[in-house]
């Protein structure tokens, strides 16, 4: 059997932000769940969870978190003699780091277990980001005092210790590939022993105590009730807030705005034009994002590099040695795309699905797929982070959030866009000042009611892909 580990991302959902207006981590809520070796602690975190009812949910097992065993313990362990319910049987330093991310909203990799070869699988794991709600079950849940430390709700599932036994002889056979005698020794020698000497004094620590498990509907709803409450009091209302800044005159110093030649201005002119066909559109949008991407060039470090001409001289050049990579803030930051590949012909792209919550006009975080440099943990790698237009520079800051969720370091991003407000320059300079944004040009005004940019060009995704409405 291999480790549980669920992670609920609910149709048409996406997570609101997870960070203040200065770009900190706000962090998740988590629960913890524990009890005795089946006493029902994994199905009543899925009770909770489907009570709940809101995106971006991780079940995380403690299961996840057994130690490799080496030959000699291998040994002891196919002969049902390995005490697995003992605390040392887990890798509570790689337990509590997972924990710490998840709860700073960062991207976790969580190990998979084999309970049939006693070891992780190897190259595999489950990768994880971005929770609302972390539910952590175990048996040793309330055990660690760091980790509890970490836990916003304690739980305790307070089972009859013959259902429990019950229970493991059935999931133990079915799913682990025991034997019936193999359990039973199993239970005898360690798990009874290990429940009245480190699961059941852990009781205390709880916040709450459900009897019977899962039997025990009306103190679960309740529970998921608390854990409503508790959500809903964290829910942030940021978007409008930065609509009614008043940013300084000056830009900031890490923004950098092209000069405004009759190139710029010429292209401008067209793209704003509302009698623009959209063959047009598109051709002069594709030339402005050459022309910005072609500029954000000039912010990465060169070498100097010597060659040879054909005519057998030498020049002192330069070479461009970081690798590229382009994150794209869907949907209209992919209109950047063709840009990015004319200018760097291998560029590698991922894409962030960011929208906006019709009901509050949050951002909403619902897909991230990043470029397999960022997972290699390349040093020399910088990201061109593309959207077509910062207003509030609400959605800018998530897209930002997330890439230093990923372990991009805050100087290697780039944010590039085709038109900006003030107001979202001044938020993501005063969040992140050490991410470098260019943009072509600077709108003056930016309704504080519609959240359109003044005199702006309309909504620029409809206007490149064709979509708009009569």
């Amino acid at each position: 059997m291999k480790s549980k580990l669920t992670h609920h991302v609910l149709a048409g959902e996406g997570r609101p932000p997870w960070y203040r207006s200065d770009g900190q981590n706000c962090d998740c809520y988590v629960v913890g769940i524990a009890g005795g070796s089946a006493s029902g602690k994994t199905s009543v975190a899925q009770r909770i969870i489907k009570n709940l009812n809101v995106p971006w949910v991780v079940l995380l097992s403690m299961d996840s978190f057994y130690r490799d065993l080496n030959d000699e313990e291998l040994e002891i362990a196919h002969r049902n003699d390995w005490d697995f319910d003992s605390p040392n049987s887990y890798d509570y330093d790689l337990l509590l780091e997972t924990i710490t991310k998840l709860k700073e909203g960062k991207k976790v990799d969580v190990p998979i277990y084999d309970f049939e070869t006693h070891k992780r699988v190897p190259n595999k794991h489950n990768t994880v980001y971005g929770a609302n709600v972390v539910i952590f079950e175990g048996i040793f849940g309330l055990y660690d005092k760091k980790v509890l430390e970490m836990l916003d709700l304690k739980v305790f599932v307070d089972t009859d210790v013959d259902i429990c036994l019950a229970r493991r002889i059935k999931r133990d056979v079915a799913e682990r590939g025991f034997d019936v005698s193999g359990v039973l020794k199993l239970y005898q020698r360690f798990v009874k022993p290990s429940y009245d000497n480190y699961v059941y004094p852990t009781k205390k620590s709880a916040d709450v105590v459900i009897p019977r498990g899962l039997e025990n509907l009306v103190a679960i709803d309740l529970l998921t009730k608390h854990i409503q409450r508790q959500l809903q009091e964290r829910k942030m209302q940021s978007r409008w807030d930065m609509a009614r800044i008043n940013p300084p005159e000056e830009l900031p110093s890490n923004v950098i705005v092209l000069e405004k030649t009759k190139q710029i201005m010429g292209l401008h002119t067209i793209i704003r034009d509302i009698s623009t066909s959209r063959h047009d559109f598109i051709f002069y949008a594709d030339r402005l994002a050459t022309l910005v991407i072609e500029r954000a060039l000039n912010e990465l470090p060169y070498e100097d590099h010597l060659v040879t001409t054909p005519t057998g001289k030498t020049v002192h050049g330069l070479d461009l040695r970081p690798h590229i990579g382009g994150v794209s803030i869907l949907r209209a930051g992919g209109t950047m795309e063709i840009g990015l590949r004319r200018v760097i012909r291998d560029a590698i792209i991922g894409k962030i699905l960011i929208q906006t919550d019709p009901s509050n006009g949050e951002p909403q975080l619902h897909y991230c797929k990043l470029p397999p440099s960022l997972q290699n943990k390349q040093d020399d790698t910088f990201i061109f982070l593309m959207d077509a237009v910062v207003g509030t520079g609400a959605a800018g800051l998530m897209a930002i959030r997330v890439l230093l969720d990923h372990d991009v370091p805050e100087d290697r991003i780039i944010f590039l866009s085709f038109l900006a407000a003030p107001q979202g320059l001044y938020t993501i300079s005063n969040a992140f000042p050490k991410v470098k944004i260019v943009t072509s040009y600077v709108d003056p005004v930016l309704n504080a009611n519609t959240l359109f940019l003044e005199p702006g060009l309309g909504n620029f995704g409809d206007r490149y892909f064709g979509t708009e409405t009569d």
